[in-house]
């Protein structure tokens, strides 16, 4: 039996259902396949995990997407203009309240990864567990491999999991991040085949509903309040780096068109 709140059908990128357990799983998507970031979602996400956290009815959650992957790309251009400061601030304040509102959701959140989690691989780290396949991968495609700072939480969730020295490898030179390698550096809880990651993360949730509703959301509470502080203390400073570089990578693209350009109407 499925349980339906009224902001369930409200969002176009991710999927809402609960069962009548409470366990709520929240999966990614784009028009029902694996999920690209967009700047419509981006918005969304901001009431959708809102909304998620302030629902009692919510006793366990779990993130996922869909079409056997996480968070597979980014689409650039629907957020317009990021050399636009007027842009760039609502791109800051949505980064800034997805981290949080994820962080302030009080009963255990566990990831689900199958596939690529290749971008906010982050909204996975804010798990209380992680259960990836093991064909998952993790990396970050969307900050220094496409020429701009890794602020919007990605390092603060990563070293905060991984330790700070494979963080900043791990975004200096982006490569796929195997889900067995992340188990090894204490990110992933557990590897399980390829497909199973939702099937165990159900099963995870039927154990953690075994303990008194007050116990789980304090545990939650407990568990997530020395990463909550980070987020809140690093991921503005973080994003408003992120766009100076954000404003400066479009700026040395545009002078690197303007010779051809020139050089195509004096031609």
């Amino acid at each position: 039996m499925q349980l339906q709140s009224s902001y369930f059908t409200a969002y176009h990128n991710v999927k809402l259902t609960r069962d009548d357990k409470g366990v709520l799983v929240a999966e990614f998507h784009s028009n029902g396949g694996p999920f690209i970031m967009n700047a419509q979602a981006h918005t969304e996400f901001v009431d959708a995990f809102y909304r998620i956290g302030q629902d009692r009815a919510n006793k366990i959650v779990i993130l996922t997407g869909a079409g056997g992957e996480f968070i597979t790309d980014v689409d650039w251009t629907s957020f317009g203009d990021v050399a636009d400061p007027s842009v760039w601030s609502q791109i800051h304040d949505e980064g800034l309240q997805v981290s949080e509102n994820i962080a302030n959701i009080r009963v255990p959140v566990i990831a689900a990864v199958e596939g690529r989690a290749h971008i906010h691989s982050d909204y996975a780290l804010l798990a209380s567990v992680i259960v990836a396949a093991e064909g998952a991968t993790f990396q970050d495609v969307g900050h220094f491999a496409a020429g701009v700072a890794p602020g919007d939480g990605i390092f603060t969730t990563w070293s905060y999991r991984a330790g700070a020295g494979r963080a900043e490898a791990f975004q200096l030179n982006p490569q796929p991040l195997a889900a067995r390698t992340a188990y090894e550096w204490g990110v992933v809880a557990e590897v399980v085949p390829n497909g199973k990651a939702l099937s165990r993360a159900r099963e995870l949730a039927e154990l953690y509903l075994k303990a008194p509703e007050v116990t789980r959301r304090n545990t939650r509470i407990h568990f997530i309040q020395p990463l909550k502080e980070r987020v809140v203390r690093e991921v503005g400073y973080g994003l408003s780096l992120e766009g100076a570089s954000s404003a400066a990578l479009m700026k040395s693209m545009q002078a690197k068109s303007e010779p051809v350009a020139r050089k195509g109407k004096g031609a």
